[in-house]
């Protein structure tokens, strides 16, 4: 599971501005602002192996063009993307616990890439695969439209200030996106542990055409901590302190 905050990929998500204003006719990922920086950090032992040794086996670069799915799993499965996965904990635990469905993280940062390569290589997993990309870009240029069953954000850094809120992943173009990704009937499921965020991503999903909020009406907008999303250390500290968790699951409707 990744600690708080992993924006697009970066678990350590803090503000990129590539320069120039925003061109709402540009793909996502070539617009102006950006909601992560790819940080440098030293690296293990483990994770230099996962990045150069397992990488050639379970690594996806923009390069590969639009995936024909099937043929790169070598079989029909329900398919789960994470966005920003972070060192990997929740997406290592779920590709192990759901071996019959295929599992693709998007992350930019190294350790995290390489720190999940080399787990899932000691333990034999082959229904994961990797991007280390910009995830808008792995959305718009490599997944293709209804191809999902699954989209998981997970705890994206919720840039508190008011100043910086252009800076969230979630906006109306964002979740458009998500939805052509999604097969009809297909999940996004978000996570955070910022309750004014939560907030935002309620408001925004609700407004969203082609959405519907599968929450109960005595917890709507948000559903309870699925059993398929592992509870994390971080989590468990939270919940020890009284700290607050929001779950959104949002359903593809068209």
């Amino acid at each position: 599971m990744t600690e708080p905050h992993d924006n697009v990929g970066n678990e350590e998500a803090a503000a990129k501005d590539s320069g120039g204003p925003e061109n709402s006719d540009a793909p996502l990922h070539r617009r102006g602002i950006k909601s992560y920086v790819i940080r440098g950090g030293r690296m293990t032992q483990a994770q230099t192996r996962g990045l150069e040794a397992i990488w050639p086996r379970l690594g996806l670069s923009l390069a590969d063009g639009l995936q024909d799915l099937d043929a790169l799993f070598g079989r029909r499965a329900s398919r789960v993307v994470e966005i920003g996965f972070g060192m990997g904990n929740s997406l290592i635990e779920q590709a192990e616990s759901h071996p019959d469905t295929d599992f693709i993280g998007i992350e930019v940062h190294a350790p995290g890439v390489g720190k999940l390569l080399d787990e899932a290589d000691k333990r034999g997993l082959t229904n994961l695969r990797i991007y280390r990309e910009d995830a808008l870009a792995v959305l718009e240029q490599c997944l293709p439209e209804g191809s999902i069953d699954t989209l998981q954000l997970f705890f994206p850094d919720p840039w508190p200030k008011k100043k910086h809120h252009k800076r969230r992943i979630v906006q109306p173009a964002f979740v458009e996106l998500i939805r052509t990704r999604l097969k009809p009937g297909g999940n996004f499921h978000l996570a955070t542990d910022w309750e004014a965020y939560a907030q935002w991503m309620a408001e925004l999903m609700d407004a969203a055409p082609g959405f519907t909020n599968t929450a109960e009406a005595s917890s709507a907008p948000y559903v309870p901590r699925p059993a398929f999303r592992p509870l994390t250390k971080f989590e468990a500290r939270g919940e020890r302190l009284g700290h607050g968790v929001w779950d959104l699951i949002y359903q593809r409707t068209d």
